[in-house]
């Protein structure tokens, strides 16, 4: 698993210029809800996932907005194969968008500015380090796609980080969507097969072909 992730960071490192530190967050959020007096938040922040953060101090997390990312039990599948008979290597893709994400923060102030919330009543909100906007910076890297009201400019860097098969770009990976309607198991104890069983009979597709499939998708984003 160690030279999994090692494989799996290499083709991002090269997108990004990240911040280092960060801890882990002693929390879980389930419905947080939303202060609608509250349009700015500032301070140290932990990881909850890939696109949430956890301000301690004030007792209330944002997620990041525009973007989507592997949910923490998520797994994906390495695109390149070794061989003809070669079997898929399954990849953590929410753990690693997590990982971007802490390193993007580290022990850095973050500020941000909240635009409303989603539907599970957890802020939703454009945050920044030292001027770097996070969301961005995790499309950037391919550890996150953009969504349908994104800024123009978040869809030019996915098409970049796509294009250079960055992160996630670079699996088999369903999207989160699709995934949290289907995931009956929603455990960190998830198995990789069955993400691998889900792929395999997905109704919309945005990452490389999944050769493996018993049929094709409804839908193709690439």
């Amino acid at each position: 698993m160690v030279a999994l992730l090692v494989i799996a960071f290499t083709g991002a490192s090269h997108a990004a210029d990240l911040l280092q530190g960060g801890r882990e967050p002693s929390v879980g959020i389930g419905s947080v809800p939303y202060r609608g007096h509250v349009t700015e938040i500032s301070g140290r922040a932990t990881i909850v996932d890939g696109h949430t953060l956890w301000f301690p101090q004030n007792g209330l997390a944002v997620r990041l907005a525009s973007i989507d990312t592997c949910e923490l039990p998520q797994w994906s599948y390495d695109a390149r194969r070794h061989g003809e008979n070669a079997i898929l290597k399954p990849v953590p893709c929410g753990p690693l968008a997590k990982a971007w994400l802490k390193r993007s923060v580290g022990p850095a102030r973050v500020n941000c500015v909240v635009q409303g919330n989603d539907g599970d009543g957890v802020p939703r909100g454009r945050c920044t380090v030292n001027g770097r906007d996070l969301a961005l910076e995790m499309v950037r890297v391919g550890w996150a796609r953009a969504t349908g009201q994104a800024p123009a400019h978040y869809l030019a860097w996915q098409k970049h980080a796509m294009s250079a098969r960055y992160g996630m770009w670079a699996t088999y990976v369903l999207d989160m969507d699709e995934w949290r309607a289907k995931a009956a198991d929603r455990t960190l104890s998830r198995q990789p097969i069955a993400d691998f069983n889900l792929l395999a009979e997905r109704g919309l597709e945005i990452s490389p072909p999944f050769q493996d499939a018993r049929r094709h998708p409804r839908r193709t984003d690439r």
